[in-house]
């Protein structure tokens, strides 16, 4: 008798379908966290260094730039979340090879925007800072400081794009510590520039660029070692339908920091306005809300560490049919955002006077401004985490539309409107007021949207769709061409007689 041995490999499965929950939604969420929190960070002591060392025109300098990088944030999170969510969806569907292709040209498409946008706001750099809100004594510090930070904007988007992707491989600590060793670097630079070199603002921008180097070689690393996916040169080469892919699904992120762009240009440009014929002049309320908008976004990146963490998970998931899964991981995600937001808003409206006096003591008037920046501004921050984790459930599911509306609802549809007709109404008070209005407009919204459509976003019975077994199962048949073999997560050898 002839004895043939055939050696059958199971593919490896991914714990993204199998493991809990609550395991993979600290095991993601936590470095996600850790990192934007950090990046955060580095952003208020940022803002502490250069209040201390060069004052609120300094700091006021810095909120007009700030537009110009989420301009270019923007392009660089629409590939990089776009290129993640399609990772993840088809990595669910078992299609590895189109993953790659996916990765391949978003990497082409973010380095190739970073060096556009270094050409063109180098060239338009005083007419944008103008656009942005610079005048008088700030122009010339926005113009000192622009100069060098648009200098790093190739490398700048390494570290905005690769992030999200290293992620979706399964390596959420490896995009952790990319994002550490750039903030850590900054922060450590920071005091050496502004008050050892005398550097002033650009002492800070010098910063800022090394550590976003340093970032970007360090993630630059990782990508060409991933775990789940091996681009190949031909991936490198954009493909119409997939960078169409890749954009669809990023496009929601895209507008909204587009979003933030217009919202922070027009409310620069109003609080100059109507803060020159009020007590506080014009520069006062441009530098406070810029603090205030900083700190809270300190607390908001927890949140969105969370949100954006889970991605990968939710992607997953809903790829691969497992909705119980999916519906667990978006219910724990958005329960848990909103509770860290309700205790940000017990401590902005409880100790306003102790966060401001981080960024430097000056006149009354401008802590009077300040601390009603953050006890009204941010009076409905809580209702933030819903917009915020809905609209990346979206994203991550594949529905780029609903993502796009949800994400734009709370800058473009409810704060311009806000801020343009109460600051008619009440002066420079109107543009605090506008804050609390479109968040809570924005949240209730969102979850409105997501109640009406749930049903519809979950077809199948739970009990039909969500088995990480029957997935599994799934996929073992459709290797063997219809018939169904069970085999453990290792090699099988058969041994036919």
């Amino acid at each position: 008798m002839n004895k043939t041995t055939s050696i059958t490999t199971t593919p490896m499965v991914n714990p993204l379908g199998t493991e809990s929950i609550r395991k993979l939604t600290l095991r993601y969420a936590v470095p996600s966290v850790i990192s934007l929190v950090v990046n955060s960070l580095y952003n208020m002591v940022d803002q502490v260094f250069i209040g201390q060392g060069v004052g609120y025109l300094g700091n006021a300098a810095t909120n007009v730039v700030m537009p110009m990088t989420l301009i270019l944030m923007a392009v660089a999170m629409m590939f990089g979340n776009g290129a993640s969510s399609f990772m993840s969806l088809q990595l669910g569907k078992n299609e590895p090879e189109q993953a790659a292709h996916g990765i391949g040209n978003m990497i082409t498409l973010t380095i190739g925007s970073g060096i556009l946008f270094l050409i063109l706001f180098e060239i338009f750099l005083e007419p944008l800072c103008f656009l942005f809100g610079a005048r008088g004594e700030v122009m010339s510090y926005a113009m000192d400081y622009g100069r060098i930070i648009v200098l790093g904007f190739p490398i700048f988007v390494i570290g905005v794009g690769f992030g999200n992707v290293i992620r979706a491989d399964g390596r959420p600590k490896a995009s952790m510590v990319g994002m550490l060793i750039g903030c850590i670097t900054n922060i450590i630079l920071d005091p050496i520039f502004i008050f050892v070199f005398h550097w002033g603002v650009q002492g800070a921008a010098w910063a800022t660029i090394i550590g976003q180097l340093l970032n970007a070689i360090y993630y630059v690393f990782c990508l060409f070692r991933l775990k789940t996916v091996q681009p190949t040169k031909q991936d490198f080469i954009p493909d119409r339908i997939i960078s169409g892919k890749i954009i669809s699904l990023g496009m929601s992120s895209f507008f909204t920091q587009i979003a933030g762009t217009v919202v922070i240009a027009l409310q620069n440009n109003l609080l100059v306005k109507y803060g020159a014929r009020s007590v506080y002049g014009a520069d006062i309320p441009m530098a406070a809300l810029g603090i205030t908008m900083k700190t809270s976004q300190l607390i908001t990146s927890i949140a969105m560490g969370i949100a954006s963490g889970v991605q990968p998970i939710l992607g997953y998931n809903y790829g691969s049919r497992q909705y119980k899964r999916v519906k667990q991981t978006f219910k724990l995600s958005l329960i848990s955002c909103t509770a860290i937001m309700v205790v940000a808003l017990i401590i902005f409206q409880l100790f306003p006077e102790a966060i401001i006096n981080l960024f430097g003591q000056e006149s009354e008037l401008y802590m009077e401004f300040a601390v009603k920046c953050f006890r009204i501004y941010l009076m409905a921050c809580f209702m933030i985490p819903s917009g915020m984790v809905i609209g990346i459930f979206y994203q991550a599911i594949g529905k780029p539309m609903p993502s796009m509306i949800l994400s734009l609802s709370r800058q473009i549809i409810f704060l311009i409107p806000s801020m343009l007709i109460l600051g008619a109404l009440m002066g420079i008070d109107g543009i605090l007021w506008s804050g609390p209005v479109s968040d809570t407009l924005s949240g209730v919204m969102s979850l409105a949207a997501v109640l009406i459509s749930w049903k519809k976003i979950f077809p199948e019975r739970d009990a039909a769709s969500s088995s990480g077994n029957l997935s599994i199962r799934a996929m073992l048949q459709s290797r063997t061409h219809g018939t169904l073999k069970e085999y453990p997560c290792t090699n099988k050898v058969a041994k036919q007689q």
